[in-house]
């Protein structure tokens, strides 16, 4: 488990040096008192372990951009992969003070050593197609989503892929949510294509996305809390963390089949496999119980959660850790 005594802790993605694993996380003050002002105040924070159960904080990764850059406000979800130079990339997602933070975009950081990173000068490095995707100027959306990179390298082909948090250009208000798509032969320059799911599966967005093989099948993460389904979904219940079986990790995704595997006590649920090649989860503690019946946001890493594929092969078990 990861607590921070003066700050809280809420997305967060993991990369692995073959040593250690390294866990960058989104951070922001606790000094703030209101949890809902982190969004606006996000740096990203980074830590290392030898076993995802201990960790150390370490210097922070990257904080805001200078004045009028695209993550001059705020920075938020990423993804970190080693290109084939040995070079390591962050893709992360920054917010303007000069849009209030309106409208998402995405950046890239380098590092030899997951330790010191450099913004690059080809920034930012990819922007929303309105050809498919909901734009700032129409959204029927608090934000233009365009945010939580989650870049992977299929094995069967050289080009890389990466998975993105977005909204389809038509359809219901909040039921617009979509994994939004491009793809890159070099991790710097990009293409943008349609959307890898379609609109009208019940939700308003999918946040955190991620694509893994657990135990030779492929399942899709993701994140969505009860307020954000269409309203449709809403009287079904549940809000947390999500999963739904791929046939290809390139997509199409089923996102209508897509089951819950957590409640909202966590979210931004991430899989990794450890050292032995066992299957884990590990989340951020979203909320808990007031006594009054409130929930109270709580903003920490949790322990790894153990994860198997259930009877039916429908969805993943998650084991809760001890608290």
């Amino acid at each position: 488990m990861l607590r921070l005594a003066d700050s809280w802790i809420w997305d967060f993605w993991l990369a692995d040096d073959g040593l250690r694993y390294h866990v960058f996380y989104l951070k922001a003050s606790r000094a703030l008192g209101d949890p809902d002002r982190r969004h606006w105040h996000a740096t990203i924070g980074h830590a290392i372990s030898d076993d995802l159960c201990s960790w150390t904080e370490v210097v922070d990764a990257l904080a805001v951009g200078t004045s009028r850059a695209f993550d001059d406000m705020s920075t938020w979800t990423g993804s970190v992969v080693r290109g084939d130079s040995g070079l390591w990339h962050m893709f992360y997602t920054g917010v303007s003070r000069s849009e209030a933070g309106s409208k998402q975009r995405i950046g890239l950081a380098t590092s030899p050593d997951l330790h010191a990173w450099t913004k690059h000068d080809q920034q930012p490095l990819l922007e929303s197609d309105p050809r498919w995707y909901e734009h700032d100027n129409e959204r029927e959306w608090p934000d233009e989503a365009w945010r939580d990179p989650w870049v992977f390298r299929d094995p069967s082909e050289e080009r890389w892929h990466m998975l993105i948090t977005a909204r389809a250009a038509a359809g219901p208000a909040d039921d617009r949510g979509v994994i939004g798509h491009a793809s890159s032969a070099n991790l710097v320059d990009w293409d943008v294509g349609p959307p890898l799911s379609a609109p009208g599966s019940g939700f308003g967005h999918l946040e955190v996305p991620q694509i893994e093989i657990v135990d030779g099948r492929a399942v899709l993460g993701f994140s969505c809390l009860a307020p954000q389904m269409a309203a449709r979904r809403r009287g079904m219940g549940g809000g947390g963390v999500w999963c739904v079986p791929a046939i290809d990790v390139r997509g199409p995704y089923s996102i209508r089949h897509a089951v819950p595997i957590s409640d909202d006590s966590l979210y931004s649920g991430r899989l990794v496999s450890d050292r032995s090649g066992r299957w884990a989860m590990l989340a951020f503690r979203n909320v808990r119980r007031a006594a009054t019946g409130g929930a109270l946001f709580v903003g920490e890493l949790s322990e790894p959660m153990s994860v198997s594929w259930n009877s039916a092969g429908t969805a993943l078990d998650v084991t809760s850790a001890t608290s």
